[in-house]
């Protein structure tokens, strides 16, 4: 059971990571698109730059639980290199139970804003009105991956689950 979780949730993680690096690249090709149609075709711009700010947003919230999969934040271990496994062991755990009641706050307050937005009606304040619960929906739900993902890597600190 906890081996399946595990390997559910990395492919969860996994897919948003996927999904976090085609939002970069498309960002990347709108800020090539917008400079060409500023710069070289004397143009304007209304959506590119709304969508880039959004696509990279969102591609950080549904990146992290893919970043964790892969030990890739920033980590601080100096004494856990140094510390005994048992020690090390509770160390990881305790700094993942940190990391799980951290997120999961944010995941549910995010969860509220973009109730809210939707309920609400709200939009972006630019030409484009963009119904706001679409940039807001990265957040709870990247986040919320990240809590499920924090669980795996501690499932896996105690049931030796790659």
């Amino acid at each position: 059971m906890t081996a399946a979780y595990v390997s559910l949730i990395s492919a969860i993680s996994r897919l948003l990571g996927l999904v976090a690096m085609c939002l970069t690249g498309s960002a990347a090709l709108v800020v090539t698109h917008m400079v060409i149609v500023r710069y070289f075709l004397n143009g304007s711009t209304v959506w590119q730059t709304e969508y880039v700010i959004y696509s990279l947003v969102a591609a950080t919230f549904l990146g992290s639980p893919y970043v964790l999969l892969h030990k890739g934040h920033v980590n601080v271990d100096l004494l856990q290199l140094q510390a005994s496994p048992g020690l090390r062991r509770l160390m990881q755990t305790v700094s993942g139970l940190v990391g799980v009641a951290f997120c999961a706050l944010l995941a549910w307050s995010g969860w509220l804003y973009l109730h809210e937005a939707w309920v609400y009606d709200w939009t972006t304040d630019s030409v484009a009105r963009i119904p706001l619960w679409i940039p807001l929906f990265p957040l709870p739900l990247g986040i919320g991956v990240l809590v499920l993902q924090y669980l795996a890597e501690i499932i896996k600190i105690y049931g030796g689950v790659e």
